[in-house]
């Protein structure tokens, strides 16, 4: 087990390094210069045009491309992302008091949208062919289908402003307080309502299949209860495709986050990542999508692991 996950680690730096080169030639190939975003346009004492010489030559804008690529990569190689043109702050800095609130938020609706979709899912299976059925199939495709900003600013209109329960935006603390939970509430659900479409449609998918089998009819025959049969054979037969599934949908929200953020103004990598493609800071974008990148590898590794230990017939050499 050991050497696959050095194996995974070692395979997965293509994949960062990927990521990080794809963002440093976008950002910079795209029309714009931040350097031009920080002269005024009327410099006491000085011209427009030296000063924003002296920023770019202070960022190291004017060297040649390749030039930046390298020096980048070795920053990178150091962890030393640099400070954000926006904020004059180390990146890693601003991410950090960022990171716990994208956490929450992410953890929160992944939470909701397991339960609610392997609950549907599970219940949808069980009554296939029945109106139940039909509800919950028609809940899990609206649920993927419907647009998660759409859906964002619907909840904001509804149970924010006609109907004040809920705020209208921010962060109030922690999840665990009851102004952090008035909060979270909105931006959680929606985040929530897409994973759970998703992973009730393959759950019942999963569990169509399995009941289907022989081991099902005898445990039935021999007067197994139902609930038993459901939980104990059914459900755990069909967990592989569920926890694969899971893995999904984490990346799932978490590329969800960056929109409903926004939207919410929610503090986290997000809103952070949005703010700074819009404000051309290379380094705080660079570093915003590095810790993406690493959340993807590590939530699909954790995923593997997990495949084995809940079915035995998975070996990783």
């Amino acid at each position: 087990m050991r050497g696959y996950i050095a194996k995974r680690l070692l395979l997965s730096i293509p994949t960062i390094l990927g990521a990080l080169t794809l963002v440093f030639f976008a950002m910079r190939l795209t029309p714009g210069d931040p350097a031009a975003l920080f002269v005024p346009p009327d410099v006491p004492g000085q011209s427009s045009a030296a000063l924003y010489a002296k920023i770019r030559h202070e960022y190291g804008f004017d060297k040649p491309l390749y030039v930046q690529y390298w020096d980048y990569l070795t920053h990178v190689a150091h962890l030393d992302f640099g400070d954000s043109l926006r904020y004059k702050q180390p990146v890693t800095q601003e991410l950090a008091s960022r990171i716990p609130n994208t956490l929450q938020l992410g953890l929160i609706a992944l939470a909701a949208a397991t339960v609610l979709g392997i609950g549907l899912g599970i219940v949808s299976a069980v009554h296939r062919g029945s109106w139940i059925d039909d509800s919950s199939v028609v809940g899990a495709l609206l649920g993927i289908s419907v647009p998660s900003f759409w859906l964002a600013l619907l909840l904001i209109s509804l149970l924010a402003l006609r109907f004040p329960i809920f705020p209208v935006s921010g962060f109030g603390g922690p999840f665990y307080t009851l102004d952090g939970l008035r909060h979270i509430a909105m931006p959680a659900a929606v985040l929530a309502v897409g994973g759970a479409g998703g992973l009730a449609r393959y759950t019942r998918s999963a569990m169509l299949e399995v009941l289907n089998n022989d081991y099902i009819r005898t445990a039935r025959a021999k007067g197994v209860a139902e609930r038993t049969v459901i939980i104990r054979h059914a459900l755990r037969n069909a967990l592989p495709t569920i926890i694969t599934l899971l893995g999904l949908g984490f990346g799932s929200i978490l590329g969800g986050a960056v929109i409903i953020e926004t939207v919410f103004s929610w503090p986290g990598v997000g809103r952070y990542l949005i703010s700074a493609i819009n404000g051309r800071d290379y380094p705080a974008v660079e570093a915003t999508v590095l810790l993406i990148a690493v959340s993807f590898v590590f939530a699909n590794l954790v995923t593997d692991l997990l495949l084995a230990y809940v079915d035995p017939r998975i070996r990783y050499d």
